[in-house]
Order: structure tokens, then C-alpha cells, then sequence
């Protein structure tokens, strides 16, 4: 089992990033492997809707050269995806928003390559707008059939400048928590596979409102 983490922050030592480490180091602890890379301060396009990759079915982006093909066939791979985000004005910031529209958009127009994945977010936050952060990140989960993974309060954890987010002692007992419950989760559904059947898709009728 192997659970992919992506960074959004363009500091790859920021209190995003120290939330992350901290739920990974719970998961390595029950034998699970872990990934985690940074893509911040990469230049990524935002998505344009031209369903290319849907016409093709070749699991990437028509958009070719950054993070987006470079990292979607790890996250089609892991058992799990972790995300994190800054907090930018109350949302996520810009790279990682293109990243997680173009992924997801490849990843459903190919038949739903992350559907029954387990899947978790977390926030980093100075102040205020990390709960609406945070539920930005998990519409992706939502969307998408995966299973998303809770813990004893919101995942935003809060700092200013790096090193800060390790004194909010709450906000780190609820990374150490989420990076249990993920590892636990993952563990019931691999013990599981054998003997739960998995609910096969179906076919969804796509409707609009204009008459």
C-alpha cells in the first residue's frame, strides 16, 4: 500500500508541509509507504475544458510538461492521495487549484481512475479562511467516489511563518489522528478486498437545467 502526497505550497518546508510530514510519519509507522512532493513553485496552466484527454484516453493532459502528467500516474497508483494547501484569501492557492482541475478531469473523462481511493486534506492557515479552504479540497474527494478520511476536528492547522505550525498543539494532535484514521482505513479496505464485494459503477445519466 503507498499513499501519494502533494504539496501545494511553494514552501517545501512551511507549515503546510509540516502537517503533511506529520500525518505521513503516522502512516509510515504501520508500514505503509508515502510519497510526498512539492509543486508551489511550479509554473502550472489551468485547465481549459477541452476534454482532449477525454477524446484520447491516454491518462494525461493534452497539456503537456509540468506537474500534472508528471504526477497523475502516481496518484492513479497510490491506494491513497494526500493534499495540502496554503490559505490564499480564504481559498486554495492558484497552483494547486490548476493542479487538482486538471488531474481530476483526466482522472474522471478516463473512468474514474480515483474512484474508492482513500483520500484526505489538510490546510495550513495564519488566521481565518482555512474551513473554506479545506472544503474546497475535499469537493474533489466528493466528486470523484473516493473515500474521505476525518479526524478529532477540521484539518487546518495554523502559522504564520515556517517553524509556527508545531506550536498550535491541537492543530498537530489532529495530523497525527488524520495519518492514523488513514492507515487504519487503508488496512480495513485491503483486508476487506477478498471478501466485500466492490460495488461496480454504473452508467450516470448527465442532465442540465435549460430547456
Amino acid at each position: 500500500m503507498k499513499v501519494f502526497a502533494i504539496n501545494g505550497s511553494p514552501k517545501s518546508n512551511g507549515n503546510t508541509a509540516t502537517a503533511m510530514k506529520t500525518v505521513l510519519t503516522e502512516i509510515e509507522q504501520q508500514d505503509i509507504a508515502t510519497e510526498l512532493v512539492t509543486i508551489g513553485q511550479e509554473v502550472v496552466r489551468g485547465c481549459i475544458g477541452c476534454g482532449t484527454c477525454g477524446k484520447q484516453q491516454n491518462r494525461q493532459c493534452v497539456f503537456d510538461g509540468d506537474a500534472v502528467n508528471a504526477h497523475l500516474p502516481k496518484m492513479i497508483e497510490a491506494d491513497a492521495i494526500l493534499i495540502g494547501s496554503p490559505t490564499y484569501y480564504s481559498g486554495v492557492n492558484g497552483t494547486m487549484k490548476a493542479f487538482l482541475d486538471r488531474t481530476f478531469y483526466v482522472a474522471a473523462a478516463n473512468g474514474s481512475l480515483f474512484r474508492h481511493k482513500v483520500g484526505a486534506a489538510v490546510v495550513a492557515v495564519r488566521r481565518s479562511g482555512g474551513i473554506p479552504t479545506f472544503d474546497q479540497l475535499n469537493k474533489y474527494w466528493q466528486i470523484s467516489e473516493m473515500l474521505s478520511v476525518g479526524s478529532s476536528y477540521w484539518n487546518v492547522i495554523h502559522g504564520m511563518i515556517p517553524g509556527e505550525a508545531p506550536q498550535d498543539e491541537e492543530g498537530m494532535h489532529v495530523m497525527q489522528t488524520l495519518g492514523q484514521n488513514i492507515a487504519w482505513l487503508l488496512k480495513l479496505i485491503e483486508h476487506g478486498k477478498d471478501t466485500v464485494k466492490e460495488p461496480q459503477p454504473t452508467p450516470k445519466p448527465r442532465t442540465n437545467f435549460i430547456r
